[in-house]
């Protein structure tokens, strides 16, 4: 066999290859086999049909169509391995000629990982926000914990914004009690937001006994989306109460003996919080800064594969959990059709540059992934999905996915080392020294852009 390359553009290339009749004969013999095994012809036992015999009846045409199937997949390996590509997606094969007995050639493009020249990125300088924890902040998160701590009494008073109601709820579409439409002894907070829109304006002023009647459009059930007339009861008002601010309330709602000892847990607690920002914020802006040194060109059957990809989740797995379509997500955003396109496009362009330039840095970097590092990333990814570690690695392992989660690895040590080498600077001039490498790992790995539908193009080459 002989091949030869010409690269069309940075992303693909049209391999040509020329096969001798005689490295067809496996092929050409297993083709024999098969059709044998598929037909029969008086006077011979099945599977005993000579070839000659087979020619004549069914022709050899037959005969080399189903071996240049066969061999076609080994040849083209075998040249994309002899040119060492990186290829991406499928080839589109074309048979340029077939001569019985004399040779095989094809032609075969398919779009390639362009080449990459990773810069010095010791330089890279960012700007993050700075950890400060205000008072003020500090007062909202005992707030907070004050609120999971309140209590309830009935009240016979109208309700209020804040008062926990028990109600009754009945829908109607075009004059028709939804089956699912009806739900009784329901609890709602006033001003929560966690129900129907309107039903705050609805149940407001309204005594245990009173019913009031409003439109809304149903978020959810058999008719998510539409137009409801909705007829809600109060049966009870309740008012929340909140436990005092005081030594007490820091015994009940935590270790802690006082009050200040509290805060000062909360302050810590922030700080924490604020600084996993800042390390989050630092690999975000510190790769954005990689990607502008360098130039990488992005295939173009690649990227419309990745844009469909990301609006086919969107659609058909995250709004569809959520009872919406696209365009009522677009209309609860404030965009236009043509702003969601530019936005998952360049979304896209983003993902996709990512993953080529952090899997050059790997290479060029020869940075390795080792079975700890593996199964801490998998004991993350599992608690993400909701699935037990053991769960999640079977279907992994079942879905032929391990390839994918060590790349996932790879990519967050090579972005980790830049994050390293970069210097970070907060808003008030100061050095920031990050854990860079356990940090950008972990914001890494939940970073969609580093994580791209790409390497589902690579599976089959995988």
């Amino acid at each position: 066999m002989k091949s030869a390359v010409e690269t069309l553009n940075p992303t693909r290339v049209r391999l040509t290859v020329e096969v001798p009749f005689e490295e067809l004969k496996d092929s050409l013999d297993a083709a024999y086999k098969k059709i044998n095994q598929q037909v029969t012809v008086k006077g011979f036992r099945k599977g005993k049909i000579p070839a000659r015999v087979i020619d004549q009846r069914f022709g050899r045409g037959a005969v080399l169509e189903e071996a240049v199937n066969d061999a076609l997949p080994k040849f083209y390996t075998e040249a994309v391995n002899e040119a060492e590509l990186s290829v991406l997606g499928q080839p589109e094969v074309d048979i340029t000629e077939l001569k019985d007995g004399e040779t095989l050639n094809f032609t075969a493009e398919v779009d390639i990982r362009p080449s990459l020249e990773i810069p010095d990125y010791s330089g890279i300088e960012v700007e993050v926000d700075a950890v400060e924890v205000s008072d003020e902040d500090i007062e909202k998160s005992v707030e907070q914990l004050r609120e999971r701590f309140a209590s309830t009494s009935p009240v016979e008073r109208a309700a209020q914004d804040g008062d926990v109601i028990t109600i009754d709820l009945e829908a109607k579409v075009d004059g028709e009690v939804l089956e699912d439409g009806v739900a009784e002894g329901v609890s709602y907070t006033i001003g929560s937001g966690e129900l129907l829109d309107g039903i705050d304006d609805a149940v407001k002023g309204l005594e245990a006994g009173g019913e009031a009647t409003f439109t809304s459009e149903l978020k959810g059930g058999s008719a998510a989306g539409k137009e409801a007339e909705v007829t809600v009861k109060v049966t009870q008002v309740a008012a929340r109460e909140l436990p005092e601010l005081d030594d007490d309330f820091a015994q009940l709602a935590s270790e802690f003996d006082t009050l200040d000892e509290l805060k000062g847990d909360s302050r810590k607690r922030l700080e924490n919080m604020k600084q996993y920002d800042q390390a989050t914020q630092a690999q975000e802006r510190v790769l954005e800064k990689l990607l502008e040194l360098v130039e990488v060109p992005v295939p173009e059957k690649l990227l419309e594969d990745e844009i469909n990809t990301r609006k086919h989740n969107l659609e058909h797995h995250q709004l569809g959990q959520m009872g919406l379509d696209l365009a009522k997500y677009l209309e609860i955003q404030g965009k236009t059709e043509e702003e969601f396109e530019t936005e998952t496009r360049e979304a896209a362009v983003k993902g996709i540059k990512t993953q080529f330039v952090l899997d050059e840095l790997v290479k060029v970097e020869k940075l390795n992934v080792n079975q700890e590092e593996l199964t801490e990333h998998l004991m993350r990814r599992a608690a993400s999905s909701g699935m037990s570690p053991d769960q999640f690695a079977q279907a992994v392992v079942e879905g032929g996915q391990v390839p994918l989660l060590v790349g996932e690895v790879a990519r967050g040590k090579a972005l980790a080392l830049v994050v390293e080498a970069a210097t970070v600077k907060d808003t008030n001039g100061e050095v920031i020294d990050l854990d860079e490498e356990e940090e950008a790992e972990e914001a890494t790995a939940e970073t969609p852009e580093a994580e791209t539908e790409a390497e589902a193009e690579e599976k089959p080459e995988a």
